[in-house]
């Protein structure tokens, strides 16, 4: 139980932060991709205010498999007696939904978010972004408030002399490469809201997630910062497959929860924002190193394989602004050393 128990008092901490409480108690969510890390944890914050401030919170989450979300939630039902608030809907977001959504917020965050699935499943990785999200919005009622997670991806490379990407930049994207559907999909997603804003009137924000790791990550992904992690936890030779030049930002899978909820209720309708700490970015090689530091073992290289290969990012700088997002009262609790030592710490405990 040490790792339940830890996990309690990370979610603790979370829900003592600025968050707007009044707007979510007594609220119902619908939230897609929910066995991914980040609407795992999620769903743990809700379930944890219903547990001990009775939010009084209704959740349903949306999956194509129910022995996945079994699986996936097993700790989290352990953890909650008042799990019986949350209901799992098998739905895959290629097809319409059979009734409308009757939540109070729509929170989209079913996507394919790491390369391997990027090649093994490239159609799946733009429509469920484009369809997918077409689907949600034409569901909506009157009065919800939807949410959709975009990407940093969908700027592009920044080539400028900006050290920062704000959220009206762009950089280069080369759309005529498989790894350019996530990014053209998600692309696609925000043109639906604003599309649905105009036609239908609906209320949506946007956050554009940097990378994110923690330690309800799925460890099979094939992102670099899930197999650094995976191999700090095992105490064994980080593998890096790259030059390990590219900088991006990353932030703790429990601030990008917070930045969402605070999205959620303090964003302005129609407006994106970054969710990213601009002090948080590092060289894809300085971040191999310091997971393999904390693991007490090296850096290795290594040849990506050929699927690897196609969905690799080739994208060498991206570096998100977060003032717009700090302006509407979000502010990180980990800074990257410490979210790492505490990610791979709570791994261990987890798979003991």
């Amino acid at each position: 139980m040490r790792y339940l128990d830890q996990w309690m008092e990370e979610l603790k901490q979370c829900a003592a932060t600025n968050i707007h409480w009044s707007l979510i108690d007594g609220k119902s969510f619908f939230i897609t991709g929910a066995t991914g890390g980040i609407g795992k944890y999620l769903v743990a914050l809700l379930l944890f205010r219903n547990e001990y401030f009775n939010g009084n919170i209704r959740i349903t989450i949306t999956g194509r498999s129910e022995e996945k979300y079994k699986r996936r939630f097993a700790d989290i039902l352990q953890m909650f007696s008042a799990a019986d608030s949350l209901e799992f809907l098998e739905q895959d977001l290629m097809q319409p939904l059979n009734e409308g959504i009757r939540s109070d917020y729509i929170i989209h965050l079913a996507s394919n978010t790491h390369p391997r699935l990027y090649a093994q499943d490239p159609i799946g990785t733009e429509m469920t972004n484009i369809l997918g999200t077409y689907h949600l919005l034409k569901s909506m009622r009157t009065g919800s408030r939807f949410f959709f997670g975009s990407s940093g991806d969908i700027y592009g490379d920044n080539r400028s002399d900006k050290l920062y990407i704000d959220e009206n930049d762009c950089g280069y994207i080369n759309c005529n490469t498989l790894r350019a559907g996530y990014i053209e999909g998600k692309r696609a997603g925000e043109a639906l809201c604003q599309a649905f804003k105009e036609a239908e009137h609906i209320n949506f924000v946007i956050g554009r997630l940097c990378r994110a790791y923690g330690h309800t990550m799925q460890l099979e992904d094939s992102k670099a910062i899930s197999q650094f992690v995976l191999k700090a936890v095992k105490q064994e030779d980080v593998v890096l497959k790259s030059a390990g030049n590219q900088i991006f930002s990353y932030l703790h899978i429990a601030d990008i929860v917070r930045a969402i909820l605070v999205i959620l209720t303090d964003g302005t309708n129609g407006e994106a924002y970054n969710i990213a700490d601009k002090n948080q970015a590092v060289s894809l090689k300085k971040l191999a190193e310091t997971l393999a530091d904390i693991s007490g073992n090296k850096v290795v290289m290594e040849v990506p394989d050929q699927q690897e290969q196609k969905g690799a990012s080739d994208f060498q700088s991206v570096i998100l602004n977060s003032e717009k997002l700090e302006n509407i009262g979000w502010k990180p609790l980990y800074q990257l050393k410490e979210g790492l030592l505490s990610t791979v710490d709570m791994l261990r405990l987890k798979i003991q």
